[in-house]
């Protein structure tokens, strides 16, 4: 069975927004209020951070459990694992998610500047440079069999996306509109050359947008 380059629970504003702009260590994700944003997971039964019984059944909490399944390996951007620029001053950042990240998998961060790998649990940080495909190929090794995440951030997403590598994609489109950030698309349809598309909506005002390679 071949190894899929998914794109899973990646949230976007209804104007195509996925992230603010000026990135800082306060504001993971730029000039964006992530609660208008991801307030449709973190009411799940199935949010990983929850702390508190309770949580919503349904087709939101199962795009929420559904994270983790048959993913072997996740890529992501530098401005995903954290907000540096430039070579790296120290190693003492080791991402946003304190000692036991989320991914419990090899993560292959994006970066034009060299880095040690490390560990914490059960994930295994490691920087790499090089076009996307042979990033891909590292992932895919990693993964043992099992599929690849691309986790975002935007453009990370839009340069595997313009090398044709992104096989599935799951987009939340919540029903706030930004206005100025980065852009993931203009509309969903601009994907549609490659691409078949569902759109599902959901009770919480998401609507879950489902692509698949034509």
């Amino acid at each position: 069975m071949a190894q899929l380059l998914r794109v899973q629970n990646f949230n976007v504003s209804s104007d195509g927004i996925g992230a603010g702009e000026d990135q800082t260590l306060e504001r993971p994700f730029g000039r964006v209020d992530p609660g208008r944003m991801f307030a449709w997971a973190g009411a799940t039964a199935s949010w990983p951070n929850r702390t508190e019984p309770g949580g919503s059944r349904g087709l939101d909490d199962y795009f929420t459990r559904d994270f983790t399944h048959n993913i072997g390996a996740e890529i992501m951007g530098r401005n995903k694992f954290g907000p540096q620029r430039g070579p790296w001053q120290d190693h003492a950042w080791r991402g946003w998610w304190g000692d036991e990240p989320p991914f419990r998998t090899p993560v292959f961060v994006l970066t034009h500047h060299p880095r040690p790998s490390f560990t914490l649990s059960d994930t295994t940080f490691h920087f790499v440079s090089g076009e996307p495909a042979a990033v891909l190929d590292l992932a895919r090794e990693a993964a043992r069999g099992k599929d690849v995440r691309l986790g975002g951030g935007v453009r990370t997403i839009r340069e595997f996306l313009d090398a044709d590598l992104v096989d599935t994609l799951h987009v939340a489109v919540s029903p706030v509109e930004l206005g100025s950030g980065l852009k993931l698309w203009d509309s969903p349809q601009d994907l549609l050359d490659r691409f078949h598309l569902e759109t599902v909506p959901s009770p919480s005002g998401v609507v879950h947008h489902l692509f698949w390679r034509r």
